[in-house]
């Protein structure tokens, strides 16, 4: 995972604990999962819009073609 080894993550989880201490960390947690999700969804539209406007556009060769 982005080539952090388990001593790297465990080292990061002790400086976010001592940060924000225990009673933050569900907090941040949610927030973390909620803001992955809006980014998830809002990459799905995106990718939909841009596959119906591929499939809505002809291609090039079509117009060539139909014109001959």
């Amino acid at each position: 995972m982005f080539g952090i080894g388990g001593q790297e993550l465990i080292l990061i989880l002790l400086i976010v604990l001592l940060l924000f201490g225990a009673k933050k960390l569900p907090e941040l947690a949610k927030g973390l999962g909620k803001g992955m999700k809006e980014f998830k969804k809002a990459q799905s539209e995106i990718e939909d819009e841009f596959n119906k406007a591929a499939e809505d556009t002809p291609l090039k060769k079509d117009k060539e073609s139909s014109s001959n």
